[in-house]
Formats: C-alpha cells, sequence, structure tokens
C-alpha cells in the first residue's frame, strides 16, 4: 500500500530502520509503496532532520540507521509500550541509584501520548502492583501481569494453571488482592477458592486461562500487609536455619550471587542485609562463603559455631 502523506511515509520509514539493522533499498520501497527515488528522497529528509541514515554498499544497496546527536521518536506497538511502562514504573519505585526521576518524567511522557486502549492496563499495572526494594529484576510476561493487575482492579475472580516447586500442575480459582514485586520475583497475593485460605503464587509459575471469572466482593487482608504475607511465605522456603547477614556489597552484587528465595535488602552504595536460610547451619555457613564478599552475622550461634567449623577446615587445606 502506497504512503502518500510525506510526513506519515517519513514516521514510517524511520519506524522501519529502527526495527533492525540494515535495509535494502528496494524492499524499503517494496514496504512504502513508492519508487527507490522517492526512498533516497526520505533518506535525505531524515539526514537533514539530525538523523544519522548511512548507506550500506550491496548489490541492491540499502540504508542503516544509525546513533547521532539526537533520539529519533520511537514507534512502539502495544506490547512495548506496556513493556516500557513496566520497566519506568518498576524503575522508580525500587530505588536504583541516579535514575528514578528520569524514569518518571520518561513515564509522564510515554502516558501523554499513550492510546486510550492501553491506559486501563497500565492504571492496573500501577495501582495493583507493591514492589520491595533490592534485588535482581524479576522476569516475567508483561501480559500476564496486565492480566492480573486487571483482575485485581476489577474484582474478577481468575483460573490458571500452576505449577509448584516440585513441577506438579494444578488449576486453582483465586481471588485476586495484590501483586508483589520482590526485584527477584513476582508473586501475587490471593484468596485461594479451593483451600479457603490466602496464598501467594508465583507469577512465572502460572497461566492465567481467559476469559476472567465473575466479580468478587472485597475480602479484608490478615494482620499485615500484601508485602509482610508475601516476604513470610518466601521465608517458609528458605529452611529451618535462617539468619540476617551484612553484606558489605552493593545490593545488586549480592542479589546476583543469591538464591531466588533469598531477599536482598539495600542499606546504602556499599552494604545490604541478605535474609536467607537453608536446611542445616553447616550448609548456610557454605552458603555465605562462597558469596566470596566480607559479611558479619551475630545468630543463631549453631551457625557462628558452623562458619568457624568452615574457616577452621579451609585454613587446614594450605599446605606450608
Amino acid at each position: 500500500m502506497s504512503t502518500k502523506d510525506p510526513a506519515a511515509r517519513l514516521l514510517r520509514l524511520l519506524s522501519l530502520l529502527q526495527s533492525r539493522t540494515d535495509w535494502p533499498g528496494p524492499e524499503l520501497a517494496e514496504r512504502l509503496g513508492v519508487s527507490t527515488r522517492t526512498i533516497r528522497s526520505d533518506v535525505e529528509r531524515l539526514r537533514a532532520l539530525g538523523y544519522p541514515v548511512s548507506a550500506v554498499s550491496g548489490t541492491a544497496g540499502g540504508y542503516r540507521l544509525g546513533p547521532g546527536a539526537r533520539l529519533p521518536p520511537l514507534l512502539l506497538d502495544d506490547e512495548e509500550a506496556v513493556a516500557v511502562a513496566v520497566g519506568l514504573r518498576t524503575a522508580a519505585v525500587q530505588a536504583v541509584g541516579g535514575i528514578e526521576e528520569a524514569s518518571l518524567r520518561a513515564l509522564a511522557k510515554l502516558e501523554q501520548v499513550l492510546p486510550a486502549r492501553l491506559r486501563p492496563r497500565l492504571a492496573a499495572l500501577a495501582a495493583y502492583t507493591v514492589p520491595v526494594p533490592g534485588g535482581a529484576r524479576a522476569d516475567v510476561d508483561a501480559d500476564v501481569l496486565a492480566t492480573l493487575a486487571a483482575a485485581c482492579r476489577d474484582r474478577r475472580r481468575v483460573r490458571f494453571d500452576y505449577r509448584d516447586h516440585d513441577g506438579n500442575v494444578s488449576v486453582r480459582d483465586a481471588e485476586p488482592y495484590r501483586l508483589v514485586s520482590t526485584g527477584r520475583r513476582w508473586y501475587l497475593v490471593a484468596w485461594d477458592v479451593g483451600r479457603d485460605d490466602w496464598r501467594t503464587f508465583r507469577i512465572d509459575r502460572l497461566t492465567p486461562r481467559v476469559p476472567l471469572g465473575p466479580v468478587f466482593s472485597g475480602r479484608e487482608m490478615p494482620p499485615g500487609d500484601a508485602i509482610d504475607f508475601v516476604t513470610k511465605g518466601v521465608a517458609s522456603t528458605l529452611g529451618p536455619c535462617r539468619t540476617v547477614a551484612t553484606v558489605h556489597a552493593p545490593a545488586a552484587v549480592v542479589g546476583e550471587r543469591v538464591p531466588p528465595v533469598a531477599r536482598v535488602e539495600h542499606l546504602d552504595d556499599e552494604r545490604c542485609l541478605l535474609h536467607i536460610g537453608a536446611g542445616t547451619p553447616l550448609t548456610l555457613a557454605v552458603y555465605l562463603a562462597a558469596l566470596g564478599l566480607p559479611f558479619t552475622v551475630t545468630e543463631p550461634p549453631e551457625l557462628l559455631e558452623a562458619l568457624h567449623q568452615v574457616a577452621t577446615t579451609c585454613a587446614g587445606a594450605f599446605t606450608k
């Protein structure tokens, strides 16, 4: 289909150049329904506007958009826009040093031009997502987050397939309450209809079934908010021997070295608290030693004894 309006054609051309590294001139012409001569003319117009479009040698010739002095307008599809907004909201509230204000400014610009059909999805993500500072990024599907956030907002029951720690899959029916990001994982806090109790579900382990279920009436959380509920639930998987270690390293560095069930709490640029556990004091001592980072702990006594044992054993491994 020919793009006759010059301004619209320039935006479309810019979008194509952003989508991959190299574009043959004839293929661009075919995509836009114009001649290769028109493509050459439009490329010159982009260059005049300050966008560094370079020529690529080859049998058919082509073009490449490179880095320049200004940022070209980014043309995003619906999924990309939601993904960018989720990332900006996370950066703005996760206390990532130096980018909180910039993230909020960028998010404000994005929301100002966002299509009306996407606004309810992002509004739901903003209202029903609760972050816990510290740790590494979570890895979940943005569409799943948006679906669950909408269910929280609209108080709609949701059925989903859930895979537990052992890989067993079951179908769950729940009344969603909040989404909680620990920085390392995303969790859904919900009333499990089948278990008749509050539960937390790892979002990377669930697959929602659509459409959503019927509307349910509001239900109050037990004492403590959603963050405390998730933190206690995650802690139950750590093991019977637990400790809180002060690690003399940035939270981001520590978060990359510990298992997902551990929780890293930011203190300052050089220290963090590590909430970690294991099946036995000796196993926990080995975990801490394996960090390769300076740390201090004060309890439990069994852990201190195990650390002494590990230190003595390691020291005895050296031959003089």
